[in-house]
């Protein structure tokens, strides 16, 4: 049996894995965004598409634009709010091949006060706990180089699996050698602060 990114083409792949986090509430309508870098290309969710679309977006709607000119990328009418963090982590890290960015329903809870997320779940154990990037304008070029300088801390467990860097009152991104993986941690995390919160409840 073939895997998903085996049956669709990358811009389907981005088209149903925009619809599966926002059906699992791993993201909202406010934002969030997914990237994959195929080759030379890179594939990116339309800014907008929770607002716009709540992500039930199409093929049709996937920016695309070149690794090595990711200056007319920028300059893409549709490109994503967020995508200076994704640009710059595909830059300093030319073995990531996927990047997410989301609003988990629970992850919310801790991003909103920058509280710590300690994994409590054995799915979660090998990421540790969490760390934050410092604060920096949102959807600048200033804040996608501290996610950077944070993932480059982290990139032993980024090259097994994922990076994942918390952001103040924002959310979160994820940067893994793949989609499918990306969207494994992401889901990983956002249970465990599920787990976290309800655990208060025995306390």
């Amino acid at each position: 049996m073939k895997s998903l990114p085996e049956r669709l083409t990358p811009s389907e792949l981005i088209a149903y894995a925009a619809k599966y986090f926002f059906d699992k509430e791993l993201t909202d309508a406010a934002g969030g965004n997914i990237s994959i870098k195929v080759g030379d290309d890179i594939f990116m969710t339309p800014t907008l598409a929770g607002t716009e679309y709540h992500w039930q977006i199409g093929a049709e709607d996937v920016v695309i634009g070149s690794f090595h000119d990711m200056d007319s990328l920028k300059k893409h009418p549709r490109f994503s709010r967020e995508g200076f963090s994704h640009l710059s982590i595909y830059k300093a890290f030319p073995y990531i091949g996927a990047v997410v960015h989301a609003h988990p329903k629970y992850v919310n809870a801790f991003v909103a006060q920058s509280n710590p997320i300690p994994p409590l779940m054995r799915a979660s154990e090998k990421l540790g706990e969490l760390e934050y990037h410092e604060d920096a304008e949102p959807y600048s070029q200033d804040q996608a180089d501290k996610i950077v300088k944070v993932l480059k801390k982290n990139e032993d467990s980024m090259k097994a699996k994922a990076g994942v860097v918390l952001m103040p009152q924002h959310g979160i991104i994820i940067a893994s050698k793949d989609l499918m993986t990306a969207l494994d941690i992401l889901e990983r995390v956002n249970n465990n602060a599920m787990v976290v919160l309800a655990q208060k409840l025995f306390d």
